[in-house]
């Protein structure tokens, strides 16, 4: 059967909804659009969440996140030889089919990296999935119309799916996926809106839930977020991962300003590993790499999962602002930085950083 599960506004970090489904929604030739009034959850017999890929990440490729490696000289830089890395990474630049259904933005990365799943998703597959969930937005389905149950302040019943004693949240990456949802059920008593996805995490973390499930009735292209890695995941994320989420949007002509300006404040890592062994002796290094003319570029990323997503012997380190300012300064060859180049990512050259780095 479906459940929804009643969650107050003033307990929850849901903010006003950025978006919401309305009878008003334009689509596309031969496409039917879910209104205000529906959407809902797909019955647990029909889809029983224990069917749903779970994400199998164990502690120790999880291990490391948000501490340093053991311990070890000073990192220096060290070149990082070329290889062949079989990944689901995503491309370079970011997709800029934002519209699946006519008048609903999707969450595009979060989006494409469900459809890379494959029948039975790998580890690696999921992993994706889990980094370009910390950033954007989802969908939330709730009985009854949301956007006037926040608006007077009523508490939320929020799609919630059972399996067994664990409850699941229910959220959606995109148009397409909250129609898939309602063919699935047919339910006309819900609606739909969008929220931060660090703020649906957030309120599975504090709803003592077993996790999140995304797209769950668009299957293969669904899965399920346990709630500890969720947990681990969140500790290491700043509030609305803003340079993450700015890597992800199409790119305009501000987008490395917009770049330049986030990474002032941002939470960065670099990826360290051991550079040589000598005598028993290991050397640690921070990972490079280098463009196919030779210029030298420093790998940042924005959250720990980037570094473990590339499935390198290295771990993710944190890499203040006044460090990377120091690795410029002490290596007048780095060319530039890569940021996230598990992807989307993007360089910045040493001229185009020049500025911001001197104002530091």
């Amino acid at each position: 059967m479906a459940l929804f599960s009643r969650r107050k506004n003033d307990s929850s970090d849901l903010t006003p909804a950025a978006e919401a489904v309305s009878e008003g929604t334009a689509a596309p030739a031969g496409e039917e659009v879910p209104t205000a009034a529906d959407t809902d959850v797909a019955p647990v017999s029909e889809v029983p969440a224990a069917d749903v890929p779970q994400v199998n990440i164990s502690m120790t490729s999880f291990g490391g996140l948000g501490s340093a490696p053991t311990p070890a000289p000073p990192a220096t830089l060290r070149p990082e030889k070329p290889e062949e890395v079989v990944l689901p990474l995503a491309p370079s630049d970011p997709p800029t089919n934002l519209e699946t259904i006519s008048g609903l933005r999707d969450n595009g990365v979060l989006r494409d990296a469900l459809a890379a799943l494959g029948e039975t998703p790998t580890g690696a597959e999921l992993l994706g999935v889990t980094r370009q969930l910390m950033q954007g937005h989802v969908y939330l389905r709730v009985r009854g119309d949301a956007r006037a149950q926040i608006e007077a302040g009523e508490a939320l019943q929020l799609g919630i799916v059972s399996d067994g004693d664990r409850q699941f949240m229910l959220a959606y990456s995109s148009g397409r996926s909250l129609r898939d949802a309602f063919q699935k059920d047919n339910d006309a008593n819900t609606s739909a809106f969008a929220q931060p996805a660090h703020a649906v995490i957030n309120n599975v973390l504090k709803g003592n839930l077993a996790g999140l499930i995304i797209d769950n009735e668009s299957a293969p292209a669904r899965a399920v977020i346990p709630v500890d890695v969720l947990t681990r995941a969140m500790s290491h994320v700043e509030e609305d991962m803003k340079l993450k989420t700015i890597l992800c949007e199409p790119r305009t002509e501000d987008t490395k300003q917009k770049v330049l300006d986030a990474l002032r404040d941002a939470r960065l890592w670099v990826a360290v590993g051991v550079a040589s062994e000598k005598d028993g002796e290991k050397q640690y290094g921070i990972a490079e790499a280098h463009t196919r003319d030779g210029r030298r570029l420093l790998q940042l990323f924005t959250h720990p999962l980037e570094v473990v997503a590339l499935q390198r012997t290295e771990q993710p380190m944190p890499f203040g602002f006044d460090k990377l300012k120091s690795a410029f300064l002490e290596h007048g060859n780095l060319a530039g930085v890569v940021i996230d180049p598990a992807g989307p990512s993007i360089r910045l050259t040493r001229d185009e950083l020049a500025t911001v780095l001197a104002e530091a």
